[in-house]
């Protein structure tokens, strides 16, 4: 890898759509350098999205990820943080986390099992 990706390279290589890096790229979490209308990405770019994607991945939003990006170099050596999937997290940014994600999962499940038994009374009917 040279370290120069361009648009089509880090959306293939990520799996996301020419779009979302667009949209990345407007909410100032990537700046890729242009040569005339073609984007080129650097290497810091393409580090950068894959802690933007593993972020969006443990369910921050992007205004929680643009904080943890902005503080990724500040915080690598502190202790009291862990990295998770590269991103620097404090123990309480860990354990407001997942109390979000089990309270969501719990949701799920609800909706989850009331659809389940409308289908149920569908089978029977």
């Amino acid at each position: 890898m040279t370290g120069r990706f361009t648009i089509s390279d880090l959306a293939r290589d990520f799996g996301v759509t020419l779009r979302t890096l667009r949209f990345y790229e407007s909410r100032g979490l990537i700046a890729p350098a242009r040569s005339g209308m073609t984007r080129i990405y650097s290497g810091r770019d393409r580090a950068r999205l894959a802690l933007i994607l593993k972020g969006k991945q443990l369910g921050f939003t992007l205004v929680e990820i643009r904080a943890m990006l902005a503080n990724e170099e500040k915080k690598s050596g502190e202790s009291g943080s862990a990295s998770v999937g590269g991103l620097q997290l404090s123990h309480e940014q860990v354990l407001e986390q997942l109390e979000l994600l089990r309270a969501q999962r719990a949701e799920i499940d609800e909706a989850i099992a009331e659809l389940e038994a409308s289908s149920a009374r569908f089978a029977k009917a």
